[in-house]
């Protein structure tokens, strides 16, 4: 426990060292709230304002919105700033230093846990950062959030910063320039809003892609976000009296409610995805890192002979 507390330490520290670095994946979860917020919130209002009854409260309809917002951000954000924080594991592949810990007495499993773990630490730092801001952002157009939702809220928050770090901790095990990881950072950035519902609901998709992405984890990570953010909202929109079927329309227009091939997906069955996804992505990155590095020193040993 000593060498892992050890490593985590120098990993914690190398990150919160490189300025730019932390700079950079710290202002970029508030710089894309300005943007939603500027871009996306018509979008999403005239979207809400097809199902809601004449005569809603603005401060609902910009509640709803925020919720929405504050959803996609942080759905995004965990995994993409996962991906900024782990760079560290290519770093030392260039610079040198992993092969000197594999030289080292310490487990290579040690190792691999230690790189995720500070990973998680640093994100979810950011993330944190980033909630914080989307709350003050929803408190200024309307504040529906229960306590509960908030603790909901941020179990969320966990939970996805530990799958997109498991998720960029196995695809950057594979890189080994920088290059290669800020090719893989831009694309991630760029495209996984689009595929986990952030940007624009599954609901908007074809009938065939819905399909397809309804097998993806992220996709009931970005559900669940929204399901805890907009509770509050819908509890509202039930105490005016709103029918059933006007919540349900409005639910299945944001992703609350999710469908795998027309079933309905309950919040603990997303709960359970996510979960057993984190469970996966952990083990398979543990095992690369246990088996996969002593393949490479036989074939090397083998190629010197």
């Amino acid at each position: 426990m000593k060498t892992l507390g050890a490593l985590m330490k120098r990993n914690i520290k190398l990150f919160f060292k490189d300025k730019a670095l932390f700079f950079t994946s710290l202002i970029t979860p508030l710089i894309l709230l300005v943007l939603y917020s500027t871009f996306l919130a018509k979008v999403y209002r005239e979207s809400f304002e097809q199902f809601m009854p004449a005569g809603t409260p603005d401060s609902l309809v910009k509640a709803t919105v925020g919720g929405q917002l504050f959803s996609s951000l942080l759905a995004v954000c965990c995994v993409t700033v996962a991906f900024c924080s782990n760079m560290l594991m290519v770093t030392d592949k260039v610079n040198g230093a992993r092969n000197d810990f594999l030289i080292s007495p310490v487990k290579r499993s040690v190792i691999a846990v230690s790189y995720y773990l500070s990973s998680v630490f640093s994100t979810l730092i950011i993330c944190l950062v980033a909630t914080g801001a989307c709350m003050i952002y929803v408190a200024s157009v309307g504040w529906y959030m229960r306590a509960a939702d908030v603790f909901l809220v941020l179990l969320d928050v966990l939970l996805l910063v530990l799958f997109g770090t498991g998720l960029s901790s196995v695809i950057n095990f594979f890189l080994s320039s920088q290059g290669q990881i800020s090719a893989v950072g831009t694309a991630i950035s760029a495209g996984y809003g689009f595929i986990c519902g952030a940007y624009m609901p599954i609901s908007m998709f074809g009938k065939g892609l819905g399909h397809v992405l309804s097998f993806l984890p992220g996709t009931y990570g970005t559900s669940l976000v929204r399901n805890h953010t907009l509770a509050g909202v819908f509890a509202e929109m039930q105490s005016l009296g709103w029918s059933d079927e006007v919540l349900v329309g409005i639910r299945d227009s944001v992703d609350c409610n999710l469908y795998f091939f027309g079933h309905a997906v309950s919040v603990g069955a997303m709960y359970g995805i996510l979960c057993v996804t984190v469970a996966l992505l952990i083990g398979v990155y543990v095992l690369l890192h246990m088996f996969w590095g002593k393949r490479k020193t036989v074939l090397r040993g083998k190629k010197s002979k």
